[in-house]
This record gives structure tokens, sequence and C-alpha cells, in this order.
């Protein structure tokens, strides 16, 4: 069974023009929302060592230790950025 809806005062331009302003509403409300998902950077350890300003024996032990977490391929290792940035740990002052 069809359902049937029925408009009274109102012409086919306005109600095309209601739908309009309602449809450029949600875009706005989605604009503001809206993240682009941006590709994940990879680092080698030297990029890893030179960001965080430590030796590469630095970056291999908070690597052996689980600290930083690697990926690989074939003989090449790798860092996640997003990674990198989120084991970076907020320092808080002592209270005395």
């Amino acid at each position: 069974m069809k359902k049937l809806i029925q408009l009274h005062q109102t012409t086919p331009e306005q109600l095309v023009q209601e739908i309009l302003l309602g449809v450029k509403g949600e875009i706005e409300i989605l604009k503001q929302d809206f993240r682009p998902k941006e590709p994940e950077e990879y680092l080698t350890r030297s990029e890893v060592s030179q960001m965080l300003k430590v030796d590469l024996s630095t970056v291999h032990h908070w690597t052996k230790s689980g600290r930083l977490k690697r990926y690989g391929l074939g003989r090449r290792v790798y860092y996640k950025r997003s990674e990198i940035e989120q084991s970076l740990i907020e320092i808080t002052p002592p209270i005395h």
C-alpha cells in the first residue's frame, strides 16, 4: 500500500525551496564536523630519532621495551607517526 501525502497551501516552488534549505543546513552541519582522513605517515628509525631528538640506540631500546611499536616491510623498519605522538605522555609538575 502506498502512502499519499497531500500538501495544502504550498506551491511546488515553495516545497523545493524548503527542501533545499533543509539540505543546505544539514550540509553545513556536516562540514563543521567533517575531518578528512589523512593517510598514515610512516617514519624510519632515523626519522624517529630526529623527531624525538634521541640517539638511534634509544629508539632501539624503546622499541625492544615495548614503548614504541614497529612495523616492517622486508628488512626495513617503520614507525607510525601517530603512534609515536601518542606514546608521548604528559609530565605533570610535582605537587609541593
